[in-house]
């Protein structure tokens, strides 16, 4: 991993005399941190990040405790190509042992746990679904083949159900590809586009979930605890419980500028005076806004209020409306949520009786998705332990379903209504364990869940401006970051998307003279393209399939 060059920044003469803000304490405020002090060499006390909760890291979090159990909000996935995030990690030393950094504990442990699913499909109640098939007919792929030649400009406000056949939705194609990125049939066939093209060269492995690359622990244990670590070593301000409501723009011989931040924290109202020469770092929206949890006995009651940094972003398109289009994204939440949940076990029994049922070791196998499943519910038992402060003999699950309103099929109410309790019985009827329900829920210690309502936001259907690049036009002093500016190439729903987002904010804004990393391109190679066409292909339609390629390269076609 780590394919990317890099080059010896310019230096900057007056950097001792600059302040850096970021508004958010995300993994982009975090990597544009660390490339500000690593690469633009600004003094690590110059830098300040404000969050609005007593936690940095976003939606890359980890919490809880045995007693109490633990919950994860997600996972995030990684890939071989993911330049950025690996040019970061790659200067971070290791909790564990510093004479490594977090990317030499990533390829380590990944050598170890090698990811290849054995039980990637199943159906009600507990049968294995034979997942070798892609069932694409060649319609599908005809369409497929159209979305690919379409310029993503002309895609603007289509859905992926107004662009395939009725029928492409209850392909195995459809399960796979739904569950591993959350996509919805109402979200953006665009967006399906760039992960089609960038992602091209996992299709072989698919089914399989072969690819994919994970850390050690969850992400706030592996990435966010040493990075703040790292951080807070240099001398970074974390200004925590505070957020930032609004913001002053001054405009002055042609360019933008932010003057002042105003804020609300435990001690009250205040505004932060930012310098012409200063540098303002702001995260647009939030995946994870207005979370709300529920446990074994509670469900989560949804949040329908408006998430302060949504509110934040809307208050400044109120000011310039060419800093993008917040509504489009955060509009509609029955169309944008999703629940996860994780439960708690004591004891290993669980992760044994799923180790046998599917056959791949504790961490190795990814998502097993329950096909039948009116939630659609899919569950990731992570190499163990997936919490820095977890014993060794409690264990946990983590899970997630993304039709939350429709009824169960053994709780007969939504996803969203029930208790944790009541959504591992649901499991237990989809793995065909319901007769071992009692011994079983006997280990459990906690199911703590999770709402939340802007999930999928980055995933709704938008047009070329409603995302703002990095860095506004005509602005000489802010920066754009997260899961709702432009990165071009790239895929939305990654941690890659946010880092770069940082990587460009900051080489941007002080010219730094050193290039980010491109998105990679596998499309752009004959073989792989022609591998990913021939895997969607199943075994019947295979002959036809290499007839009609033979014509096509000849120019017979």
């Amino acid at each position: 991993m780590l394919n990317y060059k890099r080059v010896t920044p310019r230096k900057i003469p007056d950097i001792k005399e600059r302040e850096a803000y970021m508004v958010g304490g995300g993994i982009a405020s975090l990597a544009a941190a660390v490339f500000l002090i690593r690469d633009a060499k600004m003094p690590g006390e110059n830098i300040y990040i404000i969050e609005k909760t007593p936690v940095n890291g976003g939606c890359l979090d980890g919490s809880g405790d045995p007693e109490n159990g633990y919950l994860l909000r997600g996972g995030r996935m990684f890939e071989e190509h993911y330049e950025a995030t690996w040019d970061l990690l790659g200067s971070i030393p290791s909790l564990d042992d510093p004479e490594k950094t977090i990317l030499d504990e990533v390829v380590e442990f990944n050598k170890e746990y090698v990811g290849s699913s054995k039980c990637r499909l199943v159906g009600t109640p507990g049968k294995k679904v034979d997942f070798s098939k892609y069932e694409l007919t060649f319609r599908h792929l005809n369409e497929m083949n159209e979305l690919i030649m379409t310029p993503e400009e002309r895609l603007g406000g289509i859905t992926i159900e107004q662009w395939f056949s009725k029928d492409f939705f209850e392909t195995n194609f459809w399960y796979f590809w739904a569950t591993m990125f959350a996509f919805q049939p109402w979200h953006s066939v665009a967006e399906m586009r760039r992960y089609m093209l960038r992602f091209m060269h996992l299709v072989p492995g698919l089914n399989r979930i072969e690819g994919v690359k994970r850390t050690p622990y969850n992400q706030y244990d592996s990435i966010i605890l040493p990075i703040q670590k790292w951080l807070k070593e240099r001398g970074v301000n974390f200004i925590m419980g505070t957020k930032v409501v609004d913001v002053e723009i001054t405009e002055r011989d042609g360019k933008k500028y932010i003057t002042k931040l105003y804020t609300k924290g435990q001690n009250g109202d205040g505004a932060l005076k930012v310098g012409e020469k200063d540098l303002v770092f702001i995260t647009l929206g939030s995946m994870v806004d207005n979370s709300t949890y529920g446990d074994l006995d509670h469900p989560p009651v949804l949040n329908r209020g408006e998430g302060d940094s949504w509110r934040l972003w809307r208050k400044l398109v109120e000011k310039d409306p060419s800093l993008g289009n917040p509504d489009v994204f955060a509009g509609d939440i029955n169309k944008t949520k999703w629940e996860s949940f994780t439960i708690t076990f004591r004891g290993d029994k669980f992760l044994k009786m799923l180790e046998e049922f599917t056959g791949n070791r504790t961490g190795t196998g990814g998502l097993v998705t329950f096909k039948d499943s009116s939630w659609l519910m899919s569950i990731v038992a992570f190499r163990q332990p997936h919490f820095r402060n977890q014993p060794e003999d409690v264990t946990v699950l983590w899970g997630y379903g993304l039709f939350v309103d429709r009824e169960g099929d053994y709780i007969k109410k939504p996803m969203s209504q029930a208790t944790g309790r009541e959504i591992f019985l649901e499991l237990l009827y989809h793995l065909g364990w319901l007769d071992k329900k009692d011994e079983l829920m006997e280990s459990v210690i906690n199911v703590r869940t999770a709402m939340m309502p802007y999930i999928t936001a980055h995933f709704m259907p938008r047009k070329p401006g409603d995302r703002p690049p990095v860095i506004p036009e005509n602005y000489a002093n802010l920066a754009l970051m997260g899961q709702y500016v432009e990165v071009p190439g790239e895929c939305v729903f990654t941690v890659e998307y946010s880092v770069k987002s940082a990587m460009m904010g900051v080489y941007g804004l002080l010219d730094l003279g050193r290039e980010v990393p491109p998105a990679h391109t596998p499309y752009q190679e004959v073989p792989v393209l022609l591998k990913a066409i021939e895997t969607l292909v199943d075994d019947d339609k295979k002959e036809l399939f290499k007839y009609t390629m033979k014509l096509y390269l000849a120019g017979k076609l």
